[in-house]
């Protein structure tokens, strides 16, 4: 027999627009900088954690097996094993997955599972010629050969490549990220105006949540090593509309593209963590659940068309509950791009999709505006990799909550061609 799992609490950082240089804080600052408040308004002993698990892309040097870093700066005892998940853009959801699995087969009562991402410390990588020049001048033996060495010497050697462009292009399809929006606005027709409306509607939602107090109890401040504080998400541009972004060219595909500066996700640095616990800890420490995790599933596709992830990842979830569309309160769907986000919509509309590639009857039919990303989303929030799987999955218990609502769905597309998706259900 399987074991209830509830979401009892969680908490994420500001999330922090990058802004050409690193930020005030490495991967492991975030999550600690998340993770001291949350674990402070706990009525259960820190002992009590059995496992801490963290989603983390792009780890840097000084900061390796990023869970088990942040879980010994917390204060955690040593005793407690840490490990980290990567996933790419399903990072931060994969740890509550895998802590799912763990508490639902009775070998954990309390995990601790997050992401975190610090997109702004991406490293600079040199390119091959110079890391074979360097190699080269290292191996020199005699004074001849380290002078015939230098020689080699050449000024492109100096520019270093951005290691995050490297890590946003897909190494098997050679498109990058926006390139493959770009494939799926071509095969579902969107058009820029709805990409750049998207876009817009989700600002005014984001700005509307933090005006109406909607983030207070999710997102808690941050504090840097200067004293610089940070408590609210700061990319967000409340006065944004879809005439202005119109006015934006295409990023990748010029001069006809659809997607742009303006209606794709932000490269962003936060954290989230969330806190997962049996129904025998929710009862032992008076703990108040959430959401309980009914399911969750991934799924794979052509890297081409990444963006349809949530579409291949969501259908399976549906069909083993026995559920439709309209069985679903709320969508937590992490908006990569405005046009993915649209055409995961379409998708789901489309007969020959839904029949030859999800395997229904028909059409699945609509999602409406109203239950989806209802706070806005990563347009407007930004995107740190290994974090919005968790953020997107904390925010819908959140909403459920909130809004009185049943059942909910978070899902992402995933760099590669994959998708994550969970089910949840208000406790």
């Amino acid at each position: 027999m399987t074991r209830a799992v509830y979401i009892v609490d969680g908490a994420r950082t500001p999330f922090l627009k990058a802004r050409g240089k690193p930020g005030p804080f490495t991967p492991v600052d975030l999550a600690v900088q998340c993770g001291r408040p949350l674990l402070l308004r706990q009525d259960f002993p820190k002992d009590a954690i059995d496992l801490v698990i963290l989603g983390c892309v792009s780890v840097i040097a000084d900061e390796m097996n990023p869970a088990r870093v942040a879980s010994l700066r917390l204060g955690l005892s040593e005793e407690i094993p840490a490990f980290t998940t990567q996933i790419n853009c399903g990072s931060g959801m994969q740890s509550i997955d895998t802590a799912f699995r763990y508490i639902e087969r009775g070998t954990a009562e309390i995990v601790l599972a997050g992401g975190t991402e610090a997109l702004s410390h991406s490293p600079l990588v040199l390119r091959r010629g110079a890391v074979d020049w360097f190699a080269r001048l290292n191996g020199a033996k005699t004074a001849g050969d380290r002078l015939k060495a230098l020689s080699g010497l050449r000024p492109d050697f100096l520019k270093p490549v951005i290691g995050l462009e490297r890590g946003l292009t897909d190494p098997i399809t050679e498109l990058n990220m926006g390139q493959t929006a770009e494939v799926l606005a071509h095969l579902f027709h969107i058009e820029r105006r709805d990409a750049d409306a998207y876009a817009a509607e989700s600002h005014r939602r984001v700005a509307r949540a933090q005006a109406d107090g909607t983030f207070a109890d999710e997102v808690v401040p941050a504090v840097s090593r200067d004293g610089g504080a940070f408590d609210r998400d700061d990319g967000v541009r409340p006065d944004s509309d879809a005439k202005a972004l119109a006015k934006l060219r295409p990023a990748f595909e010029r001069p006809w593209g659809k997607v742009t500066a303006g209606n794709s996700s932000q490269i962003t640095d936060g954290a989230s963590w969330t806190i997962l616990a049996s129904e025998e800890a929710v009862a032992k420490y008076g703990l108040k659940p959430i959401a309980r995790i009914l399911d969750s599933e991934w799924g794979a596709l052509d890297p081409s068309i990444m963006g349809l992830g949530p579409v291949v990842s969501a259908a399976p979830l549906l069909k083993r509950g026995g559920l439709s569309l309209d069985d679903i309160d709320l969508w937590e769907l992490n908006e990569a791009f405005a046009a993915q986000v649209l055409a995961c919509l379409r998708a789901l509309e489309d007969e020959t999709v839904c029949r030859k590639v999800l395997g229904f009857d028909g059409a699945l039919g609509t999602i409406a505006q109203d239950r989806l990303n209802v706070d806005g989303g990563a347009i407007a929030l930004g995107h740190p990799v290994g974090t919005s799987g968790n953020r997107i999955t904390l925010h819908l218990a959140n909403a459920l909550r909130r809004r009185g609502k049943r059942r909910g769905i978070a899902t992402e597309c995933i760099g590669g061609g994959q998708g994550g998706a969970m089910l949840l259900e208000a406790a």
